[in-house]
């Protein structure tokens, strides 16, 4: 893969701790694919993707994978297919797999991670990959808020404990408090407040629908995977003109 340009701006060496890297990405939806397909096409040598969903109808507004032709199918394979053309010789390992408080430890077990993405929509499941991750000190960034929400500037990276606006990122910070975790988790987050959105379930037993745009899911997923690599680019610590 020809990574000219980028090690243009990050250097030589960024590129090979991209090479050497091992990321965890947890949920391809809205905002996980878009992350794990930037941190592929920026020299990441390998992948875990763990989503259990297939596309859906309801995806193409916002989702990298949603098309005619991928509807229907798992999201681990789409995504593996798209980014083995983007660059052959990436590393992925494929969960079709539904993330819960059970399976967690175990899959964060299994390697020894350089970062953790968290895209993951169910609750439950976020605060237990999120505390695991604390327990176990794995640099992790967690995608908090960008349901109902229509303001790509309104995101922002930052710690948990300094998030506002977001009910989510409210609710996460509450309840990990109650654990004795108050640190240790970057955050992409929204500063803007929700907009009121009365979806229905479209069947018996599933929550209802939340709104959502491409233009502030995709930034969230940017921004997720920007932070999740900038300790191997150290894009800050260039050289700047007029420095």
């Amino acid at each position: 893969m020809d990574l000219s340009r980028l090690a243009l701006l990050a250097g030589d060496d960024a590129l090979a701790r991209m090479h050497y890297a091992d990321f965890l990405v947890c949920g391809l939806g809205g905002v996980g694919a878009w992350a794990a397909e930037a941190l592929a096409r920026s020299g990441a040598g390998s992948l875990t993707l763990v989503d259990y969903d297939l596309v859906q109808p309801s995806n193409l507004n916002r989702q990298l994978l949603a098309l005619q032709s991928t509807l229907g199918r798992p999201k681990v394979q789409v995504l593996a297919e798209r980014l083995k053309d983007i660059n052959p010789e990436i590393q992925l390992t494929l969960k079709q797999l539904r993330l819960s408080p059970e399976n967690i430890p175990a899959l964060l077990g299994e390697r020894h991670w350089t970062g953790v993405l968290d895209a993951i929509d169910e609750r439950q499941a976020k605060l237990a990959l999120l505390e695991e991750c604390v327990q176990r000190n794995l640099r992790v960034v967690s995608s908090l808020g960008a349901a109902n929400m229509t303001r790509p500037t309104g995101l922002e990276v930052t710690e948990l404990s300094q998030t506002s606006g977001s009910p989510l990122a409210r609710i996460i910070r509450k309840t990990l408090r109650k654990q004795g975790i108050e640190k240790g988790i970057l955050c992409v987050a929204s500063k803007e407040l929700p907009i009121l959105c009365e979806g229905k379930a479209e069947t018996e037993g599933e929550r209802r629908p939340m709104g959502s745009i491409v233009t502030v899911t995709a930034t969230a997923g940017f921004l997720c995977a920007n932070a999740l690599m900038a300790p191997l680019l150290q894009l800050e610590t260039r050289p700047r003109k007029g420095e």
